[in-house]
Formats: structure tokens, sequence, C-alpha cells
């Protein structure tokens, strides 16, 4: 059976639990069915689901990130419980029936699949929700499906994923790196156009995560923020351009400003997967010896990785420095920050107009305490420079290796053992009939 059609009622509770235990009304969600949100979703129900939904963004997220920045060499995973971290995720031989491959699969379509029953909630709800209520809902909705099928193509690549799982019975067919990202810009655009008739307000709450995002006209930059990136990865730069002018870029702002997932340790909530005190042995995320070597004198975002009381090895893998990123278990987690679109900017600017692009990039090289850049102008020097800043910009987020793969350098990224390769996508699980 495939995955998708396996998401069942259970999903759909597991996932609103985490937030609440009751709907309005009083009914336990531990009997709701799919049709009470499907068949004529309530204004109460609305409420519970949509912060069910970015719950469920969280799920797997230790495992999806782990894996990419496993790929892009930006840190080891050596832990006690599982090596095929530094066995089959390393070396790239990727079993299709194994977590590395049908977690992130799995916990996306969750999402996706949770998404889409509200939707159909909301073609048929007989609440008294205004058409702008509506139309704020369903952006909100789509656009956060987006970025979770944004997450798969990601991962997948040309192996492709199904665009269309609407219908669990009748699933959409597999779409190529191509195909995947035109349907994801398509479903942004249909997004902000909903979002552009929603009003000034929503019929919900967003979670803290999306503060300053919270209202039509906010969410919508982050809308527009989504498709900045989507339009770059399809090497569109003028679509790329005109969506940074939509969204909430600045030059002059603050680069850790954007949206987030949060966390914490009240009730069913959950911690931060990402966070490992520094100096473990059992389980430890240790930045790879490049991010040491590679990076420029003075360069502070080497502040990201701290050095270690004692080097930690596994199989022939060293690592020297722990990966420090979040200095507690409750800290958020980045889903688009400032930083992204300002490099964003300066891509998009690369070839048509270098002195742009060289202004965005002094902004990142002067906050990380480095001197105004000063090499060449040219298309090759300049990605060399936006490929630098990215890796130490947006280090242990889950980029670099999507960035050296859309640029043709994957063969660029070191492999410390003769047996280690750098994979271009990761396989379609096994009981996915492709």
């Amino acid at each position: 059976m495939k995955i998708i059609k396996a998401i069942r009622i259970l999903m759909v509770v597991i996932s609103f639990v985490l937030v609440s235990c009751e709907l309005d009304g009083g009914e336990s969600l531990n009997g709701a069915s799919t049709s009470s949100i499907s068949d004529d979703i309530s204004r109460g129900e609305l409420t519970q689901a949509v912060s069910g939904v970015l719950s469920d963004m969280r799920v797997g997220l230790s495992t999806h990130n782990d894996v990419k920045s496993i790929f892009g060499r930006e840190y080891y995973y050596f832990t006690s419980s599982d090596p095929r971290y530094e066995g089959d995720v390393v070396v790239g031989n990727l079993d299709n029936n194994t977590f590395y491959v049908t977690t992130p699969w799995g916990a996306r379509y969750a999402t996706v699949k949770n998404i889409n029953l509200i939707l159909e909630g909301l073609d048929n709800t007989t609440a008294d929700f205004s058409a702008a209520e509506i139309a704020g809902a369903r952006g909100v909705l789509n656009t956060l499906k987006a970025y979770e099928l944004l997450m798969l193509s990601d991962n997948q690549h040309d192996n492709g994923i199904r665009v269309d799982v609407s219908d669990s019975e009748n699933l959409g067919a597999f779409l190529d790196r191509s195909a995947a990202l035109s349907s994801i810009a398509e479903l942004l655009d249909s997004a902000a156009g909903e979002l552009g008739s929603a009003g000034d307000s929503f019929a919900f709450g967003l979670s803290s995560g999306y503060s300053g995002f919270d209202t039509p006209q906010t969410f919508l930059q982050f809308n527009r923020a989504l498709m900045a990136r989507v339009s770059a990865y399809q090497g569109d730069y003028t679509t790329t351009l005109a969506a940074l002018d939509a969204s909430f870029f600045d030059l002059a702002g603050d680069l850790d400003g954007g949206i987030y997932h949060t966390f914490s340790l009240s009730g069913q909530d959950i911690a931060n997967p990402l966070f490992i005190a520094l100096n473990q042995t059992a389980n430890v995320r240790v930045a790879h010896s490049s991010f040491v070597t590679d990076v420029q004198d003075g360069d502070t975002r080497l502040e990201k990785v701290v050095e270690r009381d004692e080097p930690r090895e596994a199989t022939g893998l060293l690592g020297t420095h722990d990966v420090a990123l979040y200095g507690s278990n409750v800290d958020n987690i980045p889903v688009l920050r400032n930083e992204e679109l300002i490099l964003l900017y300066a891509e998009a600017n690369m070839q048509t107009n270098p002195g742009e692009a060289v202004a965005a990039l002094d902004v990142l090289r002067t906050a990380a305490g480095l001197p105004a850049y000063t090499g060449a102008t040219t298309p090759a020097a300049l990605e060399d420079e936006i490929l630098y800043n990215r890796r130490y910009s947006l280090f242990g987020e889950g980029h670099r290796w999507i960035d050296m793969r859309r640029f043709g350098r994957l063969s660029d990224l070191p492999n410390d053992r003769s047996t280690d390769n750098v994979p271009s996508a990761i396989p379609v699980p096994a009981n996915e009939n492709k």
C-alpha cells in the first residue's frame, strides 16, 4: 500500500492532539473522523486544524535536515543508536526502505494530506465564514502546502514527487524537478491571489514563529519570499527579483527576521530536535573539517561551530568542532530568513547587475566581520562568492547540497573516505508504486 494512502484518521488525530485535546463544542479528537474536518469544517475546527498543520510541519525535521546537511558535507551526525548516518548516508548507498528515505517522505506528505482535508472542508463548510476568511485560510494552507512540496522536491530531485495527491485513490503522476517546481510556483501564485482577497485578518491564529507575518498582507510577504526561492531554483531571476520586491526582503533589515518553527517543553509540545549540548559523545553533530579550514580570516560565522574538548571519531570520520546553531532545546528553527533573501537578491543580479550583487554580498560580509568584496565581478567569480556566503550564512539549514547540485558542483564537495559519495537525489520509497 502506498505511504500516502496509508495516512489515515490516526495521523490527523495525532497532529491535532499536539496542539489541543478538544475541538470547540467538546468534541474529542480521539473520536473524530476525517469527515468532521472535510465534510463541514466549523470555525473552531479550522483554528485547531491550522495549528495542527503547523505542528505537523516539524515532524521528521531532524532526519530531513541531517540527511541534507550530511550530503552537503556541512556536518556529520554520529549516533550510537544508528550507524547508518555515517554509513549509508555518507557513502551515498541509500536503501529505499529505510528511515532516512521514508521519514521525510511520509512526514511531508502527512502534512499535505491534512492540508487537503482542511481545504476540502472549506469547500463544504456551512459555517458563517465570510468569503474573505475562506480566501485567507486557503491562501495560508496552499502556501504551507507549497513549502512542504518544495521540501520533498529538494530531496527527490529528478527522482520525482507527486504534487497532486488530493485523491488518495487516484494519485497524480510523478513530476521531475523542473515540472515539480513549475507546479509549486503555480500553487504559490494561486495562494497569493487568495491572500490578496483575504481582507485584513485571518479567522484563526498562527504560532509565534509567524509573528509579523500573521495578517493576509504580511503572510503574503512570506508567500512571495518562497516564490523567490523557487524561481531562483528555476533560474528565472526576473521572477526572483519581482518576488523579492513583494516579500520581506530588506538589505538594511535584521538578517534573522523571518518565519520559524517553534518549540517548547509544555504540555504535549516537542523540543527542538536539532539541539545537542556541546561535547557529547553518544549523539553528536560535528562540523565537516572543511567548514573550519575554508573560512576566510575574521569571518564570525565560524562561531556557528565550537571546538570540542576532545575530537569525535566514527568509522574513519573525524570531527573536531560541534555544531552550535542552537543554544537550547526550545530555540526556534528557521523556515526562511531575510539573510537568505539577500543572498537570492545577489544571485539574481550576478549576471545582469554585478554591482548590485556585490552591494548585497557586502551587507553579509560586513555583518560577518569581513571587509568589502574586492574580487572580480564576472558571473563565475560572483557565483563562487555567493556560494561561499550561502555556505556560511545558511550553515546547517539544509541548503548547501541543493546549492551545489543546482550549480552543477556536487563533485566539489569533499569525501573523507574512498568509499564515500555525494548522491544527487534521494530514492523514492520502495512501497511507492512509481
